[in-house]
């Protein structure tokens, strides 16, 4: 039997809310399919839509803290570029010393997501927030992926300085972006939903000149026209 959460006047399951979802990049999912399709090994891209994003706010080492270790799981990140947890399922990245992602890439946000770290920082100071809907999450991939990402980004990529298991805070182009090193040839963007559009367009740009002669032409077209506003 489905979950359900209440409105005011109606009782809504959430198997039909996921049949109302839209992703922020679900307009361009055939163009990556086919981009993906003609990069083959060298290069793919996909959205991976609606996955867990829980926005958290503790100082480590602090009872806040300590009440949302216990509520994921998994220890909060100490350091910049730090993600602890799984990379396929539940994981948490650094983003500044009190503030931190929870992100869960193996299953699609629920209503309710929040309610036991919530209930873990009653009385305490601290925050859980659900910003599922805030960002998209964009997998990028193959033996070109570090390159395509390297044309638009002034961090350093190298594995040595952006090894697996490495997130950052950065920009890609002018977009400002979370960028996380999520396995050997893996690499997930997540820009801000309002920015998804361009941001998939400006990847399979960067994309084209590893593209199969003739696949995916026009892929990219539109982005600098369209700017970010």
């Amino acid at each position: 039997m489905a979950d359900t959460t209440y409105s005011t006047d109606t009782l809504v399951t959430t198997d039909s809310l996921d049949d109302l979802r839209v992703s922020p990049a679900a307009h361009l999912a055939e163009t990556m399919a086919e981009a993906s399709a003609a990069g083959g090994r060298r290069v793919a891209l996909r959205e991976l839509p609606f996955s867990v994003q829980l926005g958290l706010r503790a100082q480590p080492d602090s009872a806040s803290g300590r009440a949302l270790e216990d509520a994921f799981g998994l220890p909060l990140p100490r350091r910049v570029g730090e993600v602890t947890g799984d990379g396929a399922g539940l994981h948490i990245l650094w983003l500044s010393p009190d503030e931190f992602l929870a992100v869960d890439v193996s299953r699609q946000q629920q209503p309710g997501e929040t309610l036991v770290a919530e209930a873990g920082l009653e009385g305490l100071p601290g925050q859980a927030v659900d910003l599922s809907a805030n960002r998209t999450i964009l997998q990028l991939s193959g033996s070109r992926a570090r390159e395509v990402l390297e044309k638009s980004c002034r961090a350093d990529l190298h594995p040595r300085a952006f090894g697996v298991g490495t997130a950052i805070v950065t920009a890609l182009g002018p977009v400002p972006v979370i960028l996380h090193h999520s396995s050997v040839l893996e690499y997930r963007v997540y820009p801000r939903a309002s920015f998804a559009d361009f941001t998939v367009r400006w990847l399979l740009d960067g994309m084209a000149e590893f593209l199969t002669e003739g696949a995916g032409s026009g892929a990219g077209v539109g982005v600098a026209a369209e700017g970010t506003g």
